[in-house]
């Protein structure tokens, strides 16, 4: 997120994206305005450097799981592509390899082996950026 945000003070969309998604999760708005939080965020992507469109298709599709579970792998590739997308191209490898661990790290226990099986699986559709 903070890649979008010194980018684009102005435009909050996938800081928002992500309380929507939280809010989705405490069942506290529903399916509809989880939809259209997502439309936004995505929109906010377009004509955006690689680095930040990409943070916003994260927080794009991390509010979209609300209605499509499998988005919760693209949100995690968009994420690890944007990280790669900010640095230079001899640092990208690394840089990606160290999102992705990062991001297993703070899997919940519950669902740690179901989210690692579920990236090994669909690896080759998100670009092959669950690698360590």
């Amino acid at each position: 997120m903070p890649l979008f945000t010194q980018a684009n003070p102005a435009i909050i969309r996938p800081a928002e994206a992500i309380k929507f998604t939280q809010a989705w999760i405490r069942g506290e708005i529903t399916l509809k305005e989880a939809h259209k939080a997502a439309f936004v965020t995505n929109a906010a992507a377009k004509g955006m450097p690689e680095a930040t469109k990409l943070v916003a298709l994260a927080a794009g599709q991390a509010v979209a799981v609300a209605h499509v579970a499998a988005h919760e792998l693209g949100a995690a590739a968009y994420a690890i592509r944007a990280v790669m997308a900010s640095v230079e191209e001899k640092e990208k490898d690394a840089a990606g390899r160290k999102e992705c661990q990062w991001q297993r790290n703070h899997l919940p226990a519950a669902i740690r082996d179901l989210v690692l099986d579920d990236q090994q699986l669909r690896n080759p559709i998100c670009w092959d950026v669950f690698k360590v």
